[in-house]
Formats: C-alpha cells, structure tokens, sequence
C-alpha cells in the first residue's frame, strides 16, 4: 500500500505507517531517513516519529541511528498468523468426519490471551443443539474445555496470575470460580491429556476435548465436541483424541 492508493485508511497516521512498513519490507537491507522520506513522500519530522513509535513496539528495528528496517516483531506475529492458517487447514477434513460420527458440533479453538476464539466449526440442524458461539466468538479460558488445555500447559505461577487477572468470573452455577479447584481441574487434565466442560459455560451444554500441537510439540489449537448434556457420549472422546492426532501429524508433530 502506498499513500497514493484509491483505497486507504481514513485515520492518516496507519495510512502513513503502512507506507513506511511497505517501503522496508521492499529493502533488504537497513533503509537512511532521508531515502525513506524521498521514497514514501512524508516530511522527515513525521517519517522520524512514527518510525520511533513502530522501533518502540519492535515493529521496526533500528541498527544504527538513521536507518531503519523492519522488526522481529512482524515474524512472530507472522508466524501466529501461519500457524492458525496451517491449523484450520489440516483440521477441516478430520474436523467433517468426527461430526459425521457424533452428530454434533465439532470446534476449533486457538488461545488468544486470556481467551479461546473459535476459528472452525461444523455442525448441522440433526444436533439439536443450538450454536451460540460462532466463528470469531470467545470465552474465557476457564470455562472451557479447550481453555482448560490451555491452563493446564501453564505453570501453576501463571495459572495463579491468570486466577488474579479475570477474577475467574462465572458463567454457570457450574463454572469453577475458586483458584484451588481449578488448579485440581487442571491436574487430572494433565493426566488424562483431555478436558471437559460440564455445563461451566452454558446451562445445557457439555464438552469434551484434546489438544492439537505442532512439529516444535506447542500446543497450538484444541478439538472439542459440543452436544446437549444428556446427548454427550463417553465414547467419543476417544474418536476426539484421534482426530486431534491426526491433525497434529498433518502439522508435523512426532509425539
């Protein structure tokens, strides 16, 4: 994007950071001030103070004073990016035939800080349940079982920080709100390599699920089942935990 094109922010200073973020990234190597102000058209003053903001945020790194190029940044949030791409296409197909076995709404779901978001799902009007979290929906960690996975891969400090941060505000009369209880929750999901949600999130709903990881072994997104809490199956957990293998050696995991 240029600060020429038709289609163009309506807030001036992301219009300018985008030319200045796409003038680098056509340069291998660290770009002066001068050429980048002669390049995107901005006066040196404005290039020099956004580019300091984006330096500040990593976005930019600077090597030596006057030039620039883009950060490190910009690769980890690339690669987030990658992750959940490549996620949601080796987990479709698996994602079509579990819900072809069960019936029932079959999600994916990626952390996003103190949240899941829902980035998949199938399901069909024969569940007889309906869906209330769509694509792009989040919940909180706690009451979930893909959540709970989540947690679960934590140390008990953080888990303890997370506690602190959220309250671990409840949903359900269900929903685990005492830090002690959740982290015995979290124990016997460490054992079992799978977790549940029993009605915490919603009245009426259970869940089942099991992590999905990548070829480094992160924990990158989890597979759950959603169905009416008297339709929930203990058999399919099993098929839940295939599947989420499946898809973690379609990414390159080993484990």
């Amino acid at each position: 994007m240029t600060l020429k094109d038709q289609q163009t922010p309506t807030i001036q200073v992301l219009e300018r950071t985008f030319a200045l973020l796409d003038m680098l990234a056509a340069h291998p190597d660290p770009v002066s001030l001068k050429e980048i102000s002669e390049r995107t058209g901005l006066h040196p003053s404005t290039a020099h103070r956004i580019l300091n903001d984006l330096t500040i945020g990593r976005l930019v790194d600077r090597p030596q004073a006057g030039s620039y190029r883009l950060g490190m940044r910009l690769l980890e949030l690339g690669n987030l990016v990658k992750a959940r791409l490549d996620v949601r296409d080796a987990a479709l197909g698996p994602m079509r035939d579990l819900h072809k076995l069960t019936h029932q709404p079959v999600n994916l779901s990626v952390r996003q800080g103190d949240e899941i978001v829902y980035i998949e799902r199938t399901y069909s009007e024969r569940s007889g349940m309906q869906v209330v979290r769509a694509v792009g929906g989040r919940a909180p960690l706690h009451l979930t079982s893909v959540g709970k996975l989540f947690l679960a891969h934590e140390e008990a400090q953080r888990v303890r920080a997370y506690a602190t941060r959220t309250g671990l505000t409840g949903h359900t009369r269900n929903s685990i709100t005492d830090v002690t209880r959740l982290e015995r929750e979290l124990a016997a999901v460490r054992a079992q390599g799978s977790a549940r949600d029993d009605e915490e999130l919603e009245l009426g709903v259970r869940c089942m699920a099991a992590g999905i990881y990548d070829d480094q072994g992160k924990l990158v997104a989890g597979l759950s089942v959603s169905a009416p809490a008297d339709r929930l199956e203990e058999g399919w957990l099993e098929k839940v935990r295939v599947t989420a293998s499946q898809i973690s050696a379609a990414l390159g995991y080993r484990g």
